[in-house]
């Protein structure tokens, strides 16, 4: 996993939109907004005990796996526009990189883009409620497990959405970091 602030470029999306010069974001500095990553083995992932104990300490109890291609995703042109449009869950997202790349986009603080570079093995959680996006980077494809506690919910709330308690309250969080 590698981050990094994004530049302002409206060049196509899937390209890595690196600062020049390239302004890194560390583990750290994500964690401060309420992202959190691990480093698995995504060719174990079926047995993984350790990807098990992460699901049993979170309640992760729903799992699928979304493989994103245009052979393999139906409407996938439609569905690339749509993750890549700014929004918010009301629930944690949580994701595990199984085979190839993609990027999540996230804002910080002072709503800046942040740039999350994954590849297979990388599991991210974004916080409920953080302004984000998603999409692949130039190869066009990953396989992805996707996490839910309890029943999945798959809806996303384009920005402004501001007005959400869960918003509110993540907002609220970055105040106290």
């Amino acid at each position: 996993m590698e981050a990094w602030y994004m530049d302002d470029s409206d060049a196509d999306q899937r390209l890595p939109h690196k600062l020049d010069p390239d302004r890194p974001v560390s583990l750290e500095q994500l964690e401060k907004i309420g992202v959190f990553y691990w480093k698995l083995n995504a060719d174990t992932y079926e047995s993984d005990p350790e990807l098990e104990k992460i699901r049993k300490e979170n309640g992760y109890s729903y799992m699928d796996i979304i493989t994103i291609h245009k052979d393999k995703l139906p409407n996938y042109e439609e569905k690339l526009k749509m993750f890549f449009e700014e929004h918010l869950h009301l629930d944690d997202e949580i994701r595990y990189i199984l085979e190839g790349r993609a990027y999540f986009d996230v804002r910080d603080k002072d709503d800046r883009w942040i740039r999350i570079c994954m590849a297979k093995g990388d599991m991210i959680t974004l916080p409920a409620g953080i302004y984000h996006r998603f999409t692949l980077d130039e190869t066009n494809y990953t396989k992805a497990m996707r996490l839910f506690v309890g029943e999945p919910v798959w809806k996303a709330y384009n920005r402004p959405a501001d007005d959400f308690e869960i918003r509110q309250k993540y907002v609220n969080s970055l105040r106290c970091a």
